[in-house]
């Protein structure tokens, strides 16, 4: 009976003694916590940077760590090179170091950085710049940017020369751009000259018996360029296959149903039967180019073309496209069509280019070899960094001349840089039918974009602009 009253004791003994101990080790975990938060916070200050918003320290303390020496970071290279500030963000980073060659900038979308020191750039993506929202008044110092791939259509207030000349800088579809996009869809001249989905001109003989000579695809009805109208007004004087939305009287496979499918194989095989594509943009501007016409190209199919009037600088060759603006009327380009249709050699004539791998454009093989960007290559930066890094490279050009006492060098946009004229309607005949869309919306949009440009550019002192 004492020997189970000693082992009693000896167990409540032990358990008083490891509670105590787990008392004084939690004590001490608790009170570390506060020390280390309590040095996390001094160092902050004695760095001279404000803290973050404040959180209980026990709680996730490596992510707060980890989050603590990001910011630092961030706040370290916004002093110590120059600031490009996305005023219209395009990459969402709130902040990121970008080696351009032996230069560096900090690029960030966080508008808080509009009055720092060192901010000397502001990054505007065309199809976002809003004229109510804009960074004012302009410092003298603050050099902006304009990155612009998409359709015209996005944000006319760009075309007029009242803000176009507010850039300092642009990339743009056009040629004239400080960094032109105008081969923005296309690869290089390897897939030019690929014959993968090539279709002998034999088999699309015979494809004809179930065929229509053209083909045309579109979803985005009745746009700016008033192709619908065009199409048809053809497809009374020729078949069309239609698989679109916009006019469609042929149905795609239901695989095939959707954007995603627009750059898939089968897609590209059921296009390459054809012998003609009508390739139409959906908007008339020099040097917009997409790969609605590139696409036939590709696929060893010729394509008939209606968009930039500055087309035939970017052919592959001579005769590698039918321009739809040599034709008065869709009558005349029918009867050309049908008459390449039923002459083999004629018709031969505009892919002869491709058969052979022949490129003659010269323009168009400088172009492709001087551009600093790729398409789809991961061996290349794309157009974006590309951007971001010829802004950056002219902002510490110029550091450097203020560095040296020079005058700096002084960059500016013109109407070249984005040069689009106002819609306009096709009006073939009385009894035609007549779309609204562009009297109702396109036109009148164009028009008041122009008067938002003039007073926009009345709204800023000329004194801050570059």
């Amino acid at each position: 009976m004492v020997r189970i009253q000693r082992r009693k004791l000896l167990a409540s003994c032990l358990c008083v003694t490891a509670t105590v101990f787990l008392l004084v080790t939690l004590q001490v975990v608790v009170e570390l916590g506060k020390f280390e938060g309590k040095m996390f916070k001094n160092s902050n200050l004695k760095d001279g940077h404000a803290q973050m918003e404040e959180e209980p320290i026990h709680l996730h303390p490596f992510l707060k760590r980890e989050g603590l020496t990001l910011n630092r970071k961030k706040t370290l290279a916004a002093d110590s090179y120059p600031i490009m500030l996305w005023w219209s963000p395009l990459t969402g980073e709130t902040g990121r170091l970008g080696q351009c060659g032996a230069d560096t900038c900090f690029f960030t979308i966080n508008r808080t950085y509009l009055h720092h020191h060192r901010t000397k750039a502001f990054l505007f993506y065309g199809t976002d710049f809003n004229i109510d929202s804009l960074p004012l008044p302009r410092k003298a110092h603050h050099d902006w940017a304009l990155f612009h791939e998409e359709s015209p259509k996005n944000n006319y207030k760009l075309f007029h020369q009242p803000v176009i000349t507010l850039f300092n800088y642009t990339a743009t579809f056009s040629r004239h751009s400080h960094l032109p996009l105008t081969t923005q869809y296309l690869e290089g001249t390897e897939v030019l000259k690929s014959l993968r989905y090539l279709v002998p001109l034999q088999s699309k003989n015979y494809l004809r018996k179930r065929l229509a000579p053209l083909v045309y695809v579109q979803s985005d009805c009745d746009p700016p360029s008033d192709r619908d109208s065009y199409v048809r007004e053809l497809m009374t004087y020729i078949e069309v296959d239609s698989y679109g939305e916009c006019l469609r009287n042929k149905a795609l496979p239901q695989q095939l149903n959707g954007p995603a499918s627009m750059d898939a194989g089968d897609f590209y095989r059921i296009l390459a039967q054809y012998k003609f594509i009508l390739a139409f943009e959906n908007a008339v501007c020099d040097d917009y180019i997409t790969e609605k016409f590139w696409r036939p190209l590709k696929l060893g199919v010729v394509p008939v073309y209606y968009g930039s009037p500055s087309i035939a600088d970017w052919l592959p060759s001579n005769r590698s496209a039918i321009l739809v603006s040599e034709f008065s009327h869709p009558r005349e380009l029918a009867s050309y069509i049908r008459q390449l249709d039923h002459d083999d050699r004629l018709y031969q004539a505009y892919i002869e280019w491709k058969l052979k791998g022949e490129i003659s454009n010269q323009r168009l093989l400088t172009a492709l070899r001087e551009r600093k960007w790729g398409v789809q290559d991961i061996k290349q930066d794309n157009y974006i960094d590309a951007f971001e890094c010829m802004v950056c490279t002219k902002v510490w050009d110029n550091i450097r001349l203020q560095e040296k006492g020079l005058p700096l060098k002084r960059w500016k946009a013109d109407i070249t840089h984005l040069s689009c004229p106002e819609p306009t309607e096709f009006a073939f005949s009385p009894l035609a039918p007549r779309r609204s869309s562009l009297r109702e919306m396109w036109i009148p949009s164009f028009q008041q974009s122009k008067k938002e440009a003039q007073a926009l550019r009345g709204d800023i002192s000329p004194v801050n602009v570059m």
